[in-house]
């Protein structure tokens, strides 16, 4: 008799035991009377034996659940099972401070071991580094309020058109054919039954790669110690810095090993002063014009110096406003709009009188970032700096970006070129 064959006669017999038990009572009351001494002697009969078939039956049930799972899960996903532990994207730390006192302890002769620190770590521990690198990998928690941090406030890297990638560098196609062009894609009119003439995409192709921003710090003892400054140092400062320099290779990067910022791109136009303009004054007749030479509008944002803002706040034209405020008024106002379109206070717009004091530019549609899909890394080691009692921390992001277009474009009607960023010439 096999498995299955034993299962199902112990569920037949225990069927049987039941009705027969039932049969014992219902004579009884039918009678109006106790059950005898043999009717009382078979009950415990059997519920002696129901108890031992409830046992046999929990054990084939057992042995059938125990191989249903072994079946759902095949041998080569079992290596894949992991620690719940490892869900956690703290690892168990309460913040940075408390991470970072766990690897001064860990490299510290004698110091605690604390088993966070591997939670996650593959045999060979991957979190550690060789080299001049040396250092732990920071919980996926805290290099994520570093990246929050990073793209807050005036980020402008969220504004470009950005493509996260897994590779070191990408190619893209540049097309900056304009639909009333000789060249690239057209389209035609054509009369009953004549041939169409093909047009042409017109791409050329680049290869953008990664560049590393860095920011490594130090922290003594000391810091190390007060864990609520500490905090407020690693994550806050590290993430504005980041952010300030994500946002100056954007505006004005060189290209050279960073981002190619649009100041300093073929395609950046610059709007000439008005006759006789005073020095260091930017009036309404420089922003209209700023205005009717930006691709894209409707996507734009004016950039200023904030010393600049006294002069918006009184400019008009024929007597109306061209600055407003937000519609929540003057209480914890931004920039407001000007023309139309937002106003924000740039740290990398020129001084008041130079050019790109004032900047209009759609960086949606006119500027291609690729960043790392890792986001910021951020790794920490006594190891280098431990005979003077240091610990050190090194954030790492990969980004590049660049204008989409190489030069302004000229539009169909008029001989005013046009670009996605536009600016003030110098009023000396």
């Amino acid at each position: 008799m096999n498995e299955s064959q034993q299962y199902k006669a112990l569920l037949q017999e225990r069927a049987e035991l039941i009705s027969d038990g039932k049969t014992l009572f219902e004579a009884a009351e039918r009678e109006n009377r106790e059950l005898s001494e043999a009717e009382k002697a078979r009950d415990d009969e059997i519920n002696a034996r129901l108890e031992a078939i409830a046992a046999e039956i929990q054990r084939h049930e057992q042995r059938r659940e125990r191989e249903r799972t072994a079946q759902a899960l095949p041998r080569q996903q079992i290596g894949q099972m992991r620690e719940r532990s490892e869900d956690d994207p703290r690892r168990g730390f309460r913040d940075v401070a408390d991470f970072a006192l766990a690897v001064r302890d860990l490299y510290t002769p004698g110091g605690a071991r604390d088993e966070r620190l591997f939670i996650g770590a593959a045999p060979t521990d991957y979190h550690y580094e060789t080299g001049s690198g040396e250092g732990r990998m920071v919980p996926p928690a805290f290099r994520q309020e570093i990246w929050e941090v990073a793209l807050e406030e005036d980020a402008l890297l969220v504004e470009t058109d950005n493509e996260p990638t897994g590779s070191n560098a990408v190619e893209f196609l540049r097309d900056e054919s304009t639909p009333w062009g000789s060249t690239g894609v057209q389209a035609r009119w054509r009369a009953e039954a004549s041939q169409m003439t093909p047009s042409k995409l017109v791409t050329e192709a680049e290869q953008m790669r990664l560049h590393d921003l860095y920011a490594f710090v130090t922290a003594t003892e000391q810091l190390l110690a007060d864990a609520p400054r500490l905090r407020s140092r690693l994550t806050r400062k590290a993430g504005q810095a980041i952010r300030f320099k994500i946002n100056q290779a954007i505006v004005e990067g060189t290209g050279a090993g960073q981002p190619l910022g649009y100041m300093n791109a073929g395609s950046l136009v610059s709007v000439a002063k008005e006759t006789s303009q005073v020095a260091d004054t930017i009036v309404a007749a420089n922003v209209a014009k700023m205005y009717a030479r930006i691709l894209g509008a409707s996507r734009a944002i004016w950039y200023i110096n904030q010393d600049a803002l006294p002069q918006l706040l009184t400019m008009t034209l024929s007597d109306q406003p061209i600055w407003t405020p937000p519609a929540t008024g003057f209480v914890n106002a931004p920039g407001g709009l000007l023309l139309g379109r937002p106003v924000r206070f740039s740290e990398h717009a020129s001084t008041v009188g130079d050019q790109g004091d004032i900047q209009l530019v759609n960086l949606r549609q006119g500027y291609y970032a690729i960043t790392s899909d890792g986001g910021v890394q951020f790794a920490s080691s006594m190891h280098l700096y431990f005979d003077y009692g240091l610990e050190a921390f090194r954030w790492t992001f990969r980004m590049n970006g660049q204008p989409y277009l190489s030069a302004a474009v000229s539009p169909n009607k008029g001989s005013s070129t046009r670009s996605h960023a536009v600016v003030l010439d110098a009023r000396a």
